[in-house]
């Protein structure tokens, strides 16, 4: 049995939203100012208990409670009702320069957030190449932070959290806003960190992240905890909590500015039967988009483009005919019809929807929709992330040493 280094038991946090719009307002409705808030309940009743080493995900709809949760984990929130019990040294990453005082230097800074997190001056003074190294912001340590651009202020807060030697790390959603590089070296720490046995409570949108960090994910919907499961489990039924939601914006109606019009969108699986709803493919399927455009006067050097997005909006492919086919589809006009064929579509379970872009050779829009059709998946369940593989494992003989 692991150890249990935090314990959520019955924890509920509720918030006053004050509907006063103008000071006017608040003292005309001084005595009755009460008439004018409203409760809100961010988390409600929420249990759990995190074993020592795990990674664990937070996901759930915005507002669900996510952050406020990992702020009540770390401290920063105390909870009106229940209680939140901790072993270990915790290093937060919450938000976007929280705890960074804008007037001080990114050195300071370093200095200030190591001494709230327990390290001594002296203990700070060991770490302090590799922090600033981590950060890659070196020429700019001695610069004031209120000049940091949204990127420096995460490289250097999370090479501050990961470099003070935590038990427990704490991440919120800020790693999405540093570059490629830098989600990488992230990613690699949070791996290393997974290898040495520390606890990481993870924020996230992205499926590929909870998929590939996780051990578990907890699901809050409304403040409600109503899913502790691997994270495979947690996610789909996310997924079917948005299909809902995605049914009724797949039905937005196709936006045409005055030089064309997008008269209709039809999805189907290549070689089935076409006007087949809803749509259903298995992994491996091939899937076929048929765009029918309006163009009154004649375009030359026309450039279309089809997205394909998952449950939760993460860009899944994209297809340019010119950038990626290069293709020159010369001058057309009147009533256009035109097909996108993707054989052997391998995605893994859950629901998609297409993105359909038309624009003219110099990347003016003619034409959109950003919900052109959707479509699910049926996969085999046996690969995670985006793409769907049928794996086969075997393992060789072995021979002494």
């Amino acid at each position: 049995m692991g150890v249990d280094v935090i314990q959520l038991q019955g924890v509920t946090k509720h918030f006053t939203v004050r509907k006063q719009k103008s000071l006017k307002e608040s003292v005309v409705n001084a005595r009755r100012g009460k008439l004018h808030e409203e409760r809100f309940t961010a988390l409600n009743d929420i249990s759990a208990t995190i074993q020592a080493g795990e990674s664990v995900g937070l996901i759930g709809p915005n507002g669900s409670g996510k952050s406020t949760l990992l702020k009540v984990i770390g401290g920063i929130l105390a909870p009106d009702t229940g209680s939140v019990r901790m072993r270990g040294r915790v290093a937060a990453l919450l938000e976007l320069g929280a705890g960074f005082h804008p007037d001080l230097s990114g050195r300071e800074n370093v200095y200030l957030n190591a001494s709230v997190l327990g390290l001594t001056r002296q203990e700070t003074a060991g770490y302090f190449d590799e922090i600033v190294d981590f950060s890659g912001i070196g020429e700019f340590i001695d610069t004031q932070v209120k000049f940091y651009s949204s990127g420096m202020y995460v490289r250097l807060a999370f090479s501050v959290a990961v470099h003070v030697d935590p038990d427990i790390l704490l991440v919120d959603e800020v790693m999405a806003v540093g570059d490629e590089p830098f989600q990488a070296k992230c990613m690699r720490k949070i791996q290393q960190f997974q290898e040495e046995g520390r606890t990481i409570i993870l924020v996230s949108h992205s499926v590929a992240q909870i998929t590939e960090v996780c051990d578990r994910a907890l699901l809050l919907e409304h403040g409600h905890l109503v899913e502790d499961a691997p994270p495979l489990v947690a996610l789909e039924r996310l997924r079917r909590g948005y299909s809902a939601e995605i049914e009724t914006t797949s039905r937005v109606a196709l936006e045409s500015l005055s030089h064309a019009s997008l008269n209709a969108v039809h999805l189907s699986v290549m070689g089935g039967p076409q006007g087949v709803s809803p749509l259903e493919l298995a992994s491996g399927d091939g899937l076929e988009v048929k765009l029918v455009l309006g163009l009154p006067e004649p375009v030359k050097g026309m450039h279309l483009k089809i997205g394909i997005d998952n449950a939760l909006g993460e860009h899944v492919l994209t297809v340019d005919t010119w950038n990626q086919l290069h293709l020159d589809i010369g001058t057309h006009s009147g009533l256009v019809t035109v097909r996108f064929s993707l054989p052997n579509l391998c995605l893994t379970s859950g629901d998609y929807h297409v993105r359909v872009f038309v624009t003219d050779k110099d990347g003016g829009i003619l034409a959109r929709s950003n919900r052109a059709g959707t479509f699910s998946v049926q996969a085999s369940g046996r690969s995670a992330g985006y793409v769907d593989s049928d794996v086969k494992f075997s393992v060789d003989e072995t021979r002494p040493l």
